[in-house]
């Protein structure tokens, strides 16, 4: 036997958990046609591979006679009979998958993203899942609540990673942005990793206060406590990626807010006048404002007739609802106390706070651990978008990502469209995430409850959203069956549409290599192999 020949032999026995058969075949092509001298160190570059590098703990590998597409699930659909609203997109299954499938409808015919800005919150891999039955060697058996399957071995957390933001990094545009929220756990790594996707120079990092200052419940470490954790964040090109200015002290459910749909955005209703009985009767700028109602208010003003009647004219006077209230100056959120975006985020909300809000929503049920709050959320969209973009997130939980854009569109005029990516692992794809975005939509339960949770007093749901709900569907697809092929491809084709509008259908789409299913190995599997 020759040297290629045992290289090879011993490759077919390496563990699929560590090698599958893919990256097998890929490195006995290697070894085929690597030269004599080389061999030797081809296999010990392999060898290497599988001692020290990055692996599933149950290795994945594509499933060249599986296909894996999206499908709309209309009975799942959230609004959609109201035509006059911005539609969203929430994708009920593995992510891998999804991002595969999205690789199609948002990317143009060059191969370019379309996707402006990506949010996502992995497991952040804790030993927190062992304590509570999550751990990855056993089952869940809990139905009643969802945590997240966060336990993996380093390597396997850090692969599956690492096979996900590839794809993510393709969807976006070149001005494009991820951001990814991870703890001390994997940071550092997850760091390193991103550097090796994006390049050094475009990953930075920002750091989050999580908690209540006067919390009693911090986790505690040898010498301080641990009130933080960390948001990479990752540019598809730095030079080409800019942030809004925002206002600091800027509250958006109660201070600006935009309820006459102003096309610059969102406002605070600035003072204009002083009471009827504090008004000095003797001022120049003393005289009478006759608003759209009819309703006539006399006062001083803070400004001449003259200038106020230009302030009309130029939509900068806000007369209420119903154009009966005292006259306020619109005082847009682009036109004071502007601050560029720093690294270390206070006062956005904590851990404690994003609970509280989940629990409005569900009736004091506690159906998910450790959300993000929705403050945050807002804040890095705030910054990192405009009006129209499309906002990803494939590690989409309890949904807090997708309300964030709901409610930031409703505070700034925006018509920012959301896709949300979740497994259905306990039920999280339709219990919590569809049922949260139903909630706050709908202002009911898909069952009729009701809850404490409201938008706002003048607006308790945020109805001019909806929602189209899709599910991976896997079909088995022998490269041989080119008339099922086609037939897949059509039915495939539908949902695409569905999920981006303005797509643009590719004739070019090799089904069997675009949508092959992602197939992991299960232990036992494993164990009958070896």
């Amino acid at each position: 036997m020759n040297k290629k020949e045992f290289f090879k032999q011993r490759i077919d026995k390496i563990a699929k958990e560590n090698f599958n058969t893919d990256q097998k075949e890929i490195a006995k092509k290697i070894i085929d046609n690597a030269s004599e001298d080389d061999v030797d160190a081809v296999w010990s570059l392999v060898n290497q591979r599988v001692k020290t590098g990055f692996v599933f703990d149950e290795a994945p590998e594509i499933n060249h006679n599986s296909v894996s597409y999206l499908k709309e699930n209309d009975k799942l659909g959230i609004n959609l009979e109201n035509k006059n609203t911005l539609e969203h997109s929430l994708i009920i299954g593995e992510n891998y998958d999804a991002l595969k499938n999205l690789l199609i409808t948002h990317t143009d015919k060059q191969g370019k993203g379309l996707i402006d800005v990506i949010y996502i919150d992995p497991p952040y891999n804790t030993d927190k899942s062992k304590e509570e039955g999550n751990d990855y060697k056993e089952d869940i058996e809990s139905k009643n609540k969802f945590i997240y399957r966060d336990k993996y071995t380093r390597d396997g957390w850090l692969n599956m990673m690492n096979e996900r933001l590839k794809l993510a990094k393709r969807l976006l545009k070149d001005d494009g942005v991820i951001f990814i929220s991870i703890d001390d756990s994997e940071q550092a790594y997850l760091k390193v990793l991103c550097d090796e996707i994006f390049g050094e120079d475009n990953v930075e990092t920002m750091i989050w206060h999580k908690v209540d200052n006067d919390s009693g419940k911090l986790k505690v470490t040898y010498r301080f406590r641990n009130e933080h954790e960390y948001i990479l964040v990752c540019y598809k090109n730095k030079l080409f990626t800019t942030f809004n200015k925002f206002l600091q002290e800027r509250n958006y459910k109660n201070t600006y807010t935009n309820p006459d749909n102003d096309p610059r955005g969102a406002y605070k209703q600035g003072i204009i006048s002083e009471t009827e009985a504090k008004s000095s009767k003797s001022s120049p700028n003393y005289y009478s404002v006759t608003t759209p109602s009819g309703k006539v208010y006399t006062r001083k003003w803070r400004v001449s007739k003259e200038e106020f009647n230009k302030l009309v004219d130029d939509n900068r006077i806000y007369f209420g609802k119903n154009g009966d209230s005292v006259p306020s100056l619109k005082v847009f959120v682009n036109e004071k106390g502007l601050s560029t975006p720093i690294s270390i985020l206070d006062n956005l909300g904590t851990a404690k706070s994003a609970g509280k809000e989940l629990l409005k929503l569900f009736n004091e049920e506690k159906v998910f651990n450790y959300p993000k709050p929705k403050e945050l959320l807002k804040h890095l969209l705030f910054i990192s978008t405009k009006l129209n973009y499309t906002v990803l997130d494939f590690f989409a939980g309890s949904g807090t990502t997708g309300q964030a854009v709901m409610e930031l569109n409703e505070e700034d005029g925006g018509n920012r469209r959301c896709i949300l990516v979740t497994n259905n692992e306990n039920n999280i794809g339709k219990n919590i995430t569809r049922e949260r975005l139903y909630r706050v939509i709908i202002g009911k339960g898909s069952k009729g409850e009701n809850f404490e949770w409201e938008y706002s007093k003048d607006k308790k749901s945020l109805n001019n959203n909806s929602v189209r709900v899709f599910e991976i569907v896997k079909q088995e697809l022998n490269i041989t069956e080119i008339d099922k092929a086609e037939k897949i491809k059509k039915e495939a084709e539908v949902g695409f549409v569905k999920l981006n509008r303005d797509y643009d259908k590719k004739s070019n789409i090799n089904i069997y290599n675009a949508l092959a299913s992602l197939t992991p190995y299960k232990k036992e599997e494993q164990d009958a192999t070896n």
